[in-house]
């Protein structure tokens, strides 16, 4: 790479030559792990080695169909056999890494590159305006010279509802940003910051700001609820809302441009540039989604404050620690490291999730472990939201060309000149989407975007600091965070299968760690066949009093018992490591069951659709607000159903098939010698941990009747294919 002069955003003050970041190991833990690792995995081979010798007990009425189950279970064992090792990629060198901002601040003072801000939305029914504006105001209050920050929000939605928003918050911004400086405030999210306070406010400075923002807020939702914006408004702010022709509508619009902001104009109070930018859109042109808004933001701002680094965030995720820009600086400007890092990425956190994490949102062991070990092994995946990137990078520079000067400021330029950059058409006959900017043609493009660039020779960063840099809205019922599963699942399955595969696509440019990594998202959605298998047979046998596992006084259980409870103690004590709570755990191990037997197969069952020409992916944004009664269910942990699905419907077929399976085998014990359960035990232990685990299911097929209830319909459908289930099988 050639040689980068970190430097010249200012002169170098004391401090030179104090690394801004240090990257540590703990060997302790990594050694005591992979022992850990080795141990599970001679059992797994001890597994296969079982079903392929030890001849199947068949009964002579059955001999084909039970030799047929015992192949079924061999192969999916291998499966997750295999599997287990390419999750072991992610642990087996994990890296932590800390900043020291305050060297950062000694060395260059303001001297920072310039920061442009990149906040997308969509919807302005499901990502509400107010939620949108304290996104942006977070941002706009970041502890970053003002002069130096700019914010840009694409609005794909077209609303004029959202542009409204903008406008208010402008104006509020200009005592926001102050008061925040002043005060040191935390976070900068006004609606986050008074949740916090409650009403313990006593400054007066403290309690006129509030009270501004509630007024303002009050105007927001009005026009949000009575669906039009106030005339006085239109007249204030004429030459934005004119960009809106009367035929104009959501998928059909021309480009939108309002500089609210210029934060390079002398004469006004120092808060950052505010950009608001809605792209053309035209029925007959593909606009690529995020993919799309994402690249149009990168021309236009390249036009206007053209920032050498580029935050993109999602419209509800509030910056909460003013810092994150100067941690992630931290990295990016370090002179040993930082060099070949091409984007540091801050986990997705939540700040609306229960104590127990009632849907597994958080993905602590994610976060803290699975991450960590991506980054030892050349650095995490880029996740479409809280990441600071080189802009000139995710543009498409190669490591080791050398890096343009990009971060004098730009010429003032008529805004109807840029809008051209925001047009359908521009990006016609060009590598935007390809070589340029963020990929299309998945519906996870961010991931393939870090994966093209890790492939062109960069590196990427993972950084998780005490006090979360970002948080957002997780998904409050469980349609909501199935649907989003199964688009994560199918997206990362569609890559896998793509030019894009880790496998071949990153095969001699990163390391097989990472590749391995990457396979672990990848194989979501095909895992979810064995697991549905492998649970549905587990029942179904014990129903029919066909033994798959050996017996507990066997010394062949002892490899199936130290997988089971090995694998299972360690996932607690990794789980309660990471801050979570035994519930918690419990309620993440039910939510993996049941994204692997309906998101992840319906996406894997999607992305073949797909593949043969049957249909196309779809990008589903996930709600952002909840009614008041389902809130208060979601706080009192009462899991959220309430609809329609198809998803629904399978996993509550599942449920009493469990059930229906488990009852039968039970009464068959009750009345015989025992003999069931000597020769059926760790069928009885796997059933039964699935009864137990669908309870929630079963209080909402049977029990409960409050709204969030299993519609009727969807109860009445699952009994029946469960019955019908266990009646032909009473046949065969």
């Amino acid at each position: 790479m050639g040689k980068e002069d970190n430097n010249r955003f200012g002169p170098v003050h004391k401090g030179e030559g104090e690394p801004l970041s240090e990257t540590r190991r703990k060997t302790g833990r990594v050694i005591a792990y992979r022992i850990f690792s080795v141990s599970v995995s001679l059992c797994i081979c001890l597994i296969w080695f079982y079903r392929v010798t030890v001849p199947v007990e068949t009964d002579e009425n059955r001999t084909g169909l039970d030799r047929s189950i015992w192949l079924v279970m061999l192969i999916a064992e291998i499966w997750f056999g295999l599997y287990w090792v390419v999750t072991q990629s992610s642990r087996w060198n994990p890296v932590w890494r800390f900043t020291f901002s305050d060297r950062l601040s000694r060395r260059y003072g303001n001297n920072l590159p310039r920061l442009d801000v990149f906040v997308c939305t969509a919807d302005p029914v499901i990502e509400p305006p107010l939620l949108v504006v304290n996104t942006v105001l977070s941002v706009t209050a970041l502890d970053y010279p003002p002069e130096k920050l700019a914010v840009y929000l694409s609005d794909d939605g077209g609303s004029e509802l959202t542009f409204y928003a903008l406008t208010e918050a402008a104006e509020f911004a200009k005592t926001w940003v102050p008061f925040c400086k002043r005060f040191k405030v935390e976070p900068t999210s006004p609606a986050a910051y008074l949740s916090s306070k409650g009403n313990g406010l006593f400054d007066p400075a403290a309690e006129e700001v509030v009270e501004l923002y509630r007024e303002m807020a009050a105007r927001i939702e009005t026009a949000s609820r009575l669906g039009r914006v106030p005339e006085e408004a239109r007249l204030k702010y004429g030459d934005g809302f004119s960009q809106w022709d009367a035929d104009a509508t959501r998928r059909n619009h021309g480009t939108i441009l309002q500089i609210l902001v210029d934060g390079r104009e002398e004469d006004t109070i120092a808060i950052p540039t505010l950009v608001y930018l809605s792209r053309e859109k035209r029925p007959q042109h593909h606009h690529n989604f995020k993919a799309g808004a994402m690249n149009a933001l990168l021309r236009v701002s390249s036009k206007i404050t053209c920032g050498k680094i580029i935050l993109n965030l999602d419209c509800d995720m509030y910056a909460n620690n003013s810092n994150s820009a100067r941690d992630a600086l931290c990295i990016l400007l370090d002179e040993k490291e930082g060099k070949e890092i091409a984007f540091v990425q801050f986990p997705q956190w939540f700040d609306n999730v229960t104590r127990n994490d009632l849907y597994g949102s958080l993905m602590r062991v994610g976060v803290n472990v699975e991450f960590l070990g991506l980054d030892g092994n050349g650095g995490p995946l880029y996740i479409g939201t809280g990441c600071f990137h080189r802009r000139d990078v995710i543009c498409g520079r190669k490591y080791g060309e050398e890096e343009e000067e990009s971060d004098k400021i730009q010429e003032m330029i008529e805004p109807e000149m840029i809008k051209d950059l925001a047009s359908c058409t521009y990006e016609e006959n060009t590598q935007w989407g390809k070589e340029m900017g963020v990929k299309y043609g998945c519906p996870v493009e961010d991931v393939i975007t870090g994966l093209a660039i890790q492939c062109r020779g960069w590196k990427s960063a993972f950084l998780n600091p005490n006090k979360k840099a970002f948080l957002g809205v997780a998904p409050t019922n469980l349609h909501q965070m199935l649907v989003q599963q199964r688009r994560w699942s199918e997206g990362d399955f569609q890559i896998l299968l793509s030019e894009y595969s880790p496998v071949w696509y990153g095969r001699g440019k990163i390391s097989l760690g990472l590749i391995l990594g990457y396979c672990c998202y990848c194989l979501w959605a095909p895992s979810s066949v064995p697991v549905l298998i492998y649970s549905v047979l587990t029942s179904l046998c014990l129903f029919k009093g066909i033994p798959l596992f050996p017996k507990v006084s066997s010394w062949w259980f002892i490899p199936f018992g130290y997988v089971t409870v090995a694998a299972n103690a360690y996932s607690l004590a990794e789980f309660l490591w990471c801050e979570g709570t035994f519930r918690g755990w419990w309620n993440e191990q039910r939510m993996w069951l049941y994204r692997r037997t309906s998101s992840f197969l319906f996406g894997f069952k999607d992305t073949i659709m797909k593949l043969v020409g049957v249909s196309e992916s779809a990008f589903v944004i996930t709600a952002k607000v909840a009614e008041e009664e389902a809130a208060e269910r979601y706080k009192d942990e009462a899991m959220e159903f309430g609809v329609e699905s198809p998803m629904f419907l399978l996993l509550g077929t599942l449920a009493m098939l469990n059930l229906f399976c488990m009852a039968a085998a039970v009464m068959r014990l009750a009345s015989g010698d025992g003999g069931d359960l000597k020769t059926m035990g760790f069928q009885f232990v796997i059933t039964g941990i699935l009864v137990v685990i669908n309870w929630p299911l079963y209080e909402g097929m049977l029990l409960r009747k409050d709204k969030g209830k299993m519609p009727m319909n969807v109860t009445v459908k699952s009994v029946v294919l469960a019955v019908s289930a266990c009646t032909c099988l009473a046949f065969v």
